[in-house]
């Protein structure tokens, strides 16, 4: 999905909502927005919109001299999701479709993004998890799929949700021992996504193979990744993708068997997915 105006308006409120969020002084705030509106001016009208916003980060994070400018607030994300666990092992105990609702607390998971304009209540989503239905409803081919492989990718997205990934990937491994899962992180700290020491402290290499990917942008670009993640890429019989981002960069080059799970927290992405604002998905790239 290429950039559209909204988007770039979008970007530019990130970079509004870093100074707000970290509680910058009055001259940080302001040059933070400079920067913003510099690179505002050259954004590529023929990428996505993570491609365009990854170097403004990078050029934030070398202006506050840290790299990893959300650090604090990843690391409450995750504190605040691992809360909830308790509440989500009861929905898996309770469901008639233990799958189903993993992926659903998965997906639910996915409100915890720092770069959405509009944000949701996490303890409401996973307390509404039985009244949740996907908008675009791929989830038995995604069901079928995972019966009949031998490995996964799972491309993350925000800090937080890798305490809801580990839940549905451990399902995913209880219901179908054999299938060997890649756990792709990103490849250097961008906004609130999740990193590859993020996926090991929440413990993710306990049911998945964790891979740095090396891709810098918030969603992934097959030809940044590192050469290992392009042939797991390249040869795994499943792809699951977390998160809007992943599905702006990844949607307009699919490959067969690639599945995106996300709520849709954005006009442009809901008309791209033909799917409702705050609606979620579970969309198959697979021909219907």
């Amino acid at each position: 999905m290429k950039i559209q105006n909204e988007c770039k308006e979008c970007i530019l409120a990130q970079a509004v909502r870093v100074g707000t969020i970290l509680n910058l002084s009055a001259a940080q705030k302001e040059a933070v927005n400079a920067l913003a509106q510099k690179h505002a001016q050259s954004f590529d009208c023929t990428l996505t919109p993570p491609q365009n916003a990854y170097k403004l980060y990078e050029e934030i994070a070398l202006f506050l001299n840290t790299d990893d400018i959300y650090k604090d607030v990843k690391a409450a994300s995750t504190k605040r999701a691992e809360e909830l666990l308790d509440a989500c092992e009861e929905i898996l105990q309770n469901a008639h479709d233990i799958l189903l609702g993993a992926a659903k607390i998965a997906v639910a998971g996915n409100v915890l993004d720092l770069a959405s304009k509009v944000q949701y209540d996490l303890k409401e989503e996973i307390k509404n998890i039985a009244d949740l239905k996907f908008d675009i409803d791929d989830f038995e081919d995604l069901k079928n799929a995972l019966a009949n492989v031998r490995e996964t990718v799972y491309i993350s997205d925000n800090a937080g949700e890798e305490v809801f990934d580990k839940l549905f990937i451990r399902t995913i491994k209880t219901l179908y021992p054999s299938n060997h899962i890649y756990y792709f992180t990103r490849g250097k700290p961008i906004i609130n996504d999740i990193t590859y020491k993020d996926a090991i402290n929440s413990g993710l290499d306990e049911y998945a193979e964790v891979l740095d990917s090396g891709v810098p942008t918030p969603g992934f670009v097959y030809h940044m990744a590192s050469f290992e993640a392009q042939k797991k890429f390249k040869h795994a019989d499943v792809i699951i993708a977390k998160g809007m981002g992943n599905f702006e960069c990844m949607s307009e080059n699919e490959r067969a068997n690639t599945f995106y799970l996300f709520k849709v927290k954005c006009q442009p992405v809901g008309r791209f997915a033909r799917s409702k604002l705050g609606s979620i998905v579970c969309k198959s790239s697979n021909p219907r």
